[in-house]
């Protein structure tokens, strides 16, 4: 870890977000997985957190700025996939009704309620499409948005590291 200097740091967690955006899309494209609200939130999340860590990478100044950013970020990310895991736990009687879908909503809701809707999920959101290792994909987006959050603070560690070595 300590060989790695912010921007390297921040270009890796580019990547990573890169990553789990391109298997979004082959789970869309390829498998055939049509993506529920949440999903498109939690994409946004990554999405913004890769362009946080891409600045930081580029702009290798204000390396805390960018570390809690990416940080907040990713945290916001987290808290949709909970509330995506959270809904695909309740019981079936529990859980809320189904939406028309993203684009009639796009057309003819405010967007106050195509907002809300995208960050509180419908009943398509509970439904578990596949699963790897025992978690499903909500599971395995929420496991990645912590680990992005530590992954991004840990830039502040590495920034202290550097400046420490630079004045011996």
């Amino acid at each position: 870890m300590a060989m790695f200097k912010p921007r390297i740091w921040f270009l890796i967690g580019f990547l990573g977000c890169i990553s789990l955006l391109g298997m979004g899309a082959y789970l869309q494209f390829v498998q055939e997985l049509e993506p529920c609200p949440l999903c498109i939130s939690q994409r946004l999340a990554i999405l913004a957190t890769g362009l946080v860590f891409l600045v930081a990478a580029l702009h290798n100044k204000g390396i805390k700025a960018y570390a809690i950013g990416g940080a907040v970020s990713a945290l916001i990310g987290a808290s949709i996939s909970s509330r995506h895991v959270w809904l695909q736990h309740l019981p079936p009687e529990q859980v809320p009704e189904c939406s028309p879908g993203l684009e009639y909503v796009f057309k003819h809701f405010p967007l106050t309620d195509t907002v809300k809707l995208m960050l509180t999920g419908t009943g398509e959101c509970a439904q578990v499409d596949a699963t790897f290792l025992g978690l499903s994909i909500p599971a395995w987006t929420l496991i990645a948005f912590l680990l992005l959050a530590m992954f991004s603070l840990l830039a502040i560690v590495l920034a202290k590291r550097q400046a420490a070595d630079e004045l011996l």
